[in-house]
């Protein structure tokens, strides 16, 4: 294993070693940024997410416990041209007595402005559609907008994603659960940043605000060698959050997409 990877595995360890996991079993915690694969390029990231002090009791009747287990997603992507991506994840969890869930699968679809690292409007908006598991959720299909809208300025970067959720059958609902993040670039793929998620409830039915989940997290972004990191230790104010929670993101390219290109000439 090479130094790079060595180190990669040392922060995913460290991470690991320090435990627990999000409330509402969220399996990613990310503010997407319109930035997509190149046409023809294959990626993958992994997402590990804990709470070091979470919620003792499941969002609804046998779900899982946030506190003290582990969700983890695998999500491979692929960039159809410059404005569209696919993605596939397959979402688990350990929960704090070592016990295995699958959470099924999502499929997404990603559309943006092409270029967006480059540009300093930016918007996009990406649809996902899963099939959960009775752990993770009261409603077997349930399906993700979520909008994208950024600016960027210099070494200043603000971007929003005003998500819906959708859950299908008779116990679904439609909730709002916007998120936003506010980072600097302090050097080359190098930046330090704010997230903020929250999760309000049912739209036109908001829980009350103590029931709310509002999450802060500080942030680093940056690269070693082919992988992209994104580290974060999140707070939650409410007691409808989970208290502490950290997040890792681990991404990297699979293969290099102009290879293929130059195939077919």
């Amino acid at each position: 294993m090479g130094g790079d990877s060595r180190l990669v595995a040392g922060i995913l360890g460290v991470v690991v070693w320090l435990a627990p996991a999000a409330a509402r079993a969220v399996d990613e915690i990310q503010v997407y940024n319109a930035e997509i694969a190149a046409p023809g390029q294959w990626t993958l990231q992994q997402h590990f997410n804990y709470a070091l002090n979470g919620r003792r009791e499941p969002d609804f009747p046998n779900g899982l416990v946030s506190h003290h287990a582990l969700n983890g997603t695998p999500e491979l992507a692929y960039g159809v041209n410059e404005w569209w991506e696919m993605g596939w994840y397959a979402p688990f969890a350990v929960d704090q007595d070592g016990r295995f869930y699958s959470n099924g699968f999502k499929i997404r679809q990603l559309f943006v402005t092409p270029d967006a690292a480059k540009r300093e409007f930016f918007y996009g908006v990406n649809f996902e559609f899963g099939y959960a598991t009775a752990k993770f959720s009261p409603t077997r299909f349930n399906m993700e907008i979520r909008p994208i809208i950024g600016v960027r300025k210099g070494d200043y970067e603000f971007i929003v994603n005003p998500i819906v959720d959708i859950g299908f059958g008779h116990e679904g609902e439609v909730e709002f659960v916007p998120a936003a993040r506010f980072a600097r670039k302090l050097g080359e793929d190098f930046w330090v940043g704010l997230e903020y998620y929250t999760a309000l409830g049912p739209i036109g039915n908001f829980v009350p605000f103590s029931e709310q989940e509002h999450n802060i997290y500080g942030v680093v972004d940056f690269k070693v060698g082919n992988f992209d990191v994104n580290f974060g230790v999140g707070y939650g104010f409410t007691g409808g959050s989970d208290r502490w929670m950290t997040k890792l993101i681990i991404g990297t390219e699979l293969n290099d997409p102009n290879i293929r290109s130059s195939r077919k000439k």
